[in-house]
């Protein structure tokens, strides 16, 4: 029974089109949680509207990231998979995490002044209190375990400080959760346009992005033009931020380590090697780019599945709120 496993969460916006390296630091590693822990995996679109987004485009990719979900393995009937806004006690914990977040907690995030950089006519009071939304997220289910990259241990650390110090001050309430690091999630997927930069899905610069549902040839063209390093060695090293990015990806795909990819490309260029790691990336995409066309077209189904992970969601969420609404001092509704 799920109620003896510990239990992860995680979620994805559907801000974007997700990008190779969302699906290689985070999604595709999320089925193998299944059988040790209880999962809910959420479409986070309430954290999505700190930007302005086209209403009907985010309904769309609403649907699309839950059908991403599913296309990369995760069964939804051995984890919860639900949409954010389906389930109230996010935005409820969310104010009340809101509540016991310091200013200068939220002032020190480096995604709040990352977005404020970029959306400078839109500071908006959500953009700057979305960690404490994002705490509610993980601290509503009482998870164990949050899968993070190296990025994203900030919003983790917050997380933890807010369910330490509701702990303190109201006794034994929240779980205090750990990160859930695995070889892969810990491993950025880089640029390909600035191999220094992680790559993301709001990138002006379209070949610097390999999105997870590129035709194939758009794929291979984008990894031809791929920023490398001065010299033609396949090889990883500090000086070469280009070739071992490619690298990188080159290996989650195929399974093979640095040594094994700098042996196989011995003497070949550049070109040989980019051309193969598009190739590979192409391959490994094929499948889960047929799954989520499949799905995406059943939107009956999609529906059927939102309604059942927030149905689920819910429920599970109910014995947290409760308990919080009570430490914090609110009222029952009455029953008459």
């Amino acid at each position: 029974m799920y109620k003896d496993k510990k239990v992860v969460f995680s979620g994805v916006q559907p801000s974007g089109q997700l990008t190779i390296g969302n699906y290689l630091g985070a999604i595709k590693n999320f089925s193998a949680y299944s059988e040790e822990y209880r999962c809910y995996y959420c479409v986070v679109d309430e954290h999505a509207i700190t930007v302005r987004q086209n209403p009907a485009d985010l309904r769309r990719r609403t649907y699309e990231t839950l059908a991403l979900y599913m296309a990369c393995g995760l069964d939804p009937e051995k984890n919860v998979l639900f949409v954010q806004s389906h389930v109230s006690g996010h935005a409820e914990l969310g104010w009340i995490l809101d509540c016991y977040t310091m200013f200068g907690e939220l002032s020190r995030m480096t995604q709040f002044k990352d977005k404020s950089a970029k959306n400078a006519d839109n500071i908006n009071a959500g953009l700057f209190t979305y960690p404490a939304l994002m705490a509610a997220d993980i601290l509503l289910y009482q998870t164990e375990f949050v899968p993070v990259g190296s990025d994203q241990k900030q919003h983790l650390e917050l997380a933890r400080d807010v369910a330490e110090r509701f702990n303190r001050i109201h006794g034994d309430t929240f779980v205090v959760p750990e990160p859930l690091i695995n070889s892969t999630s810990s491993a950025r997927i880089m640029s390909l346009a600035e191999p220094t930069k992680k790559m993301s899905k709001s990138d002006e610069n379209e070949n610097a992005t390999v999105r997870i549902l590129d035709p194939r040839d758009v794929i291979i063209k984008k990894f031809k033009r791929a920023v490398t390093d001065s010299g033609s060695e396949i090889r990883a090293s500090e000086d070469k931020p280009g070739v071992t990015n490619l690298m990188s990806i080159y290996g989650a795909f195929t399974g093979k380590s640095f040594e094994e990819t700098e042996r196989e490309f011995e003497g070949k260029g550049y070109g040989d090697f980019k051309l193969a790691v598009g190739e590979a990336c192409a391959d490994a995409l094929a499948p889960v780019q047929a799954e989520f066309k499949r799905l995406v077209a059943d939107k009956k189904y999609l529906e059927e599945i939102m309604l059942k992970g927030a149905r689920e969601a819910a429920h599970d969420s109910l014995r947290t709120m409760s308990k919080v609404r009570r430490k914090v001092g609110f009222t029952e509704m009455p029953r008459f």
